[in-house]
């Protein structure tokens, strides 16, 4: 016998669904049949499947042990276990051998209440999962939070946390996270409505001296995994432009419809042929910082996909760069929280650089 007191993870939601929860290996005609014989009870009575959950309730199963480990499904997040055992023959995947190696770095916490947990990502880290056998900082947040006991393996099985916004494998910085069921939801819902504000740094090419407001649309074709920027009065394919007028495409199903963006950046530091930014990212599609900035004519340093061939070369040679320069730098919560994220060693390492070019050319 298991008895289960519903947590403000769990409630809200009808019984039945929370018992597809916990026991996701049984099927819908067992999980009826156990309602109906009392073998599944709600406060000591027997329920319908659909009355809906209140905080305090109790959910009683008369199996053994044996049956509930059979239609429950364990979770395993340790994320370590078998790491080193694993990494030779991940060498040969140098993507999957990344990933793992920054899953064993230790988590950088920048906040943390009762139901948000704001973490400091490095470059190279997935924010989910892409594939099943990837590490990324979702996993290694819940492991926090086993670790510091703020969830257990029981809550997982029905309420699992997550981080709430992404950022590129290669771009460091601000995720945040719902450590509980409201914190997930109350934070989704400010990234939504845009009531976050989001800030990132960035080196670019080029000297910029004044504060700019950028607009335009952008597209993304799925299958190169690439966005494209427009802006009014473009002239872009024909076909092309008639499906972005209708916002959709029709020709090309890996292109996504249209998306109007909007971002800001102010020049912080000039350095010789290349400017440090901060940008405020309005609105929040994938790839647009990066991409709008080198629609602009400003790339960033380092970007292989949107950037600057002899400047990635250059940055490559001098400091070992091989992502694009690109931090989440830092957030103000809706009730007026800031939080702010470290620059990561890369980045101050080639700022350090930038400086003493500078330096030399006065100098001389």
């Amino acid at each position: 016998m298991k008895k289960l007191q519903i947590g403000p993870n769990d409630a809200g939601q009808r019984l039945d669904k929370y018992l597809h929860k916990l026991l996701p290996n049984a099927q819908n005609s067992f999980i009826y049949k156990m309602l109906r014989k009392k073998n599944i009870v709600l406060n000591g009575k027997k329920a319908e499947g659909s009355v809906h959950l209140s905080p305090g309730d109790c959910v009683t199963l008369y199996f053994s042990d044996e049956t509930f480990e059979k239609f429950s499904s364990d979770v395993d997040l340790k994320l370590n276990n078998n790491l080193n055992k694993k990494q030779h023959s991940d060498k040969s995947n140098s993507t999957a051998y990344d990933s793992r190696r920054r899953a064993a770095e230790p988590l950088q916490v920048l906040f943390e209440n009762q139901d948000v947990l704001i973490i400091n990502k490095p470059a190279g880290m997935l924010s989910q999962k892409s594939v099943p056998s990837d590490f990324s900082a979702n996993e290694q947040v819940i492991q926090y939070l086993l670790d510091t006991g703020a969830v257990t393996q029981q809550m997982l099985r029905t309420f699992r946390p997550s981080v709430c916004n992404r950022l590129d494998r290669n771009t460091s910085g601000i995720l945040i996270a719902g450590k509980t069921l409201r914190g997930l939801q109350t934070m989704s819902r400010q990234l939504r409505d845009r009531s976050i504000a989001k800030y990132y740094r960035c080196i670019v090419v080029g000297n910029l001296e004044k504060e700019q407001h950028l607009k335009a649309f952008l597209t993304k074709d799925l299958e190169k995994n690439k966005v494209e920027i427009y802006k009014d009065g473009d002239v872009v394919p024909g076909s092309l432009k008639k499906d972005l007028d209708a916002g959709m495409d029709v020709q090309n199903p890996a292109l996504n419809k249209k998306w109007m963006i909007e971002t800001e950046y102010k020049p912080i530091r000039q350095y010789k042929g290349f400017t440090l930014l901060e940008v405020h990212l309005i609105t929040g599609r994938s790839h647009q910082i990066r991409a709008h900035l080198a629609a602009a004519g400003h790339p960033i340093i380092g970007d292989a996909k949107y950037g600057s061939r002899k400047a990635n070369e250059q940055f490559s040679k001098t400091a070992g760069l091989t992502h694009q320069l690109l931090h989440a730098y830092r957030i103000c919560l809706a009730d007026g929280t800031e939080v702010t994220a470290p620059l990561p060693e890369m980045f101050q390492k080639i700022e350090q650089q930038l400086k003493i070019m500078n330096n030399h050319m006065k100098d001389e």
